[in-house]
């Protein structure tokens, strides 16, 4: 049996610019993947789910493109592995839909009111008394009452 609790977060000024940002990135993150297998697909012009980038290909990419990109860095890496799991579990998904003669929903580009969250899998937070620590962004204010 898997537990969930919610909490109301209350961060400053600052941290809600910074979250803000790791969400930009984030989203941004997610449409370039998308992109990149979109890409693939049609200039190899063979079944996508056999020409694209694996999961594991992105993510060994992404050292790399954190040294060319500047906003990459700023978030903790399992967030952004989680971010390339994403559009990979996506194309999962509408793959299934196709097997099973459903209709489909091809992987949407994620617009600013799309992509509206962001997950810490394994490290990167801790509950410390009444805050919420996270990695890259600091101790955020929880609050338990909702």
């Amino acid at each position: 049996m898997m537990k969930s609790y919610k909490f109301r977060l209350e961060p400053n000024k600052e941290q809600r610019v910074t979250l803000k940002a790791t969400l930009d990135t984030c989203r941004h993150l997610y449409n370039n993947a998308l992109a990149s297998r979109k890409l693939q697909a049609e200039l190899y012009r063979l079944p996508i789910a056999k020409q694209w980038t694996t999961v594991e290909e992105q993510i060994k990419a992404l050292p790399l493109q954190k040294e060319t990109n500047e906003y990459l860095p700023l978030v903790h890496s399992q967030v952004l592995q989680d971010v390339l799991r994403r559009v990979n579990k996506s194309f999962k998904n509408f793959f299934r839909h196709l097997k099973n003669h459903e209709k489909p929903g091809y992987p949407r580009f994620k617009s600013y009111t799309r992509y509206n969250s962001f997950t810490y899998p394994q490290t990167g937070f801790k509950i410390v008394g009444k805050k919420l620590k996270l990695s890259h962004i600091g101790n955020i204010n929880l609050n338990f009452r909702l």
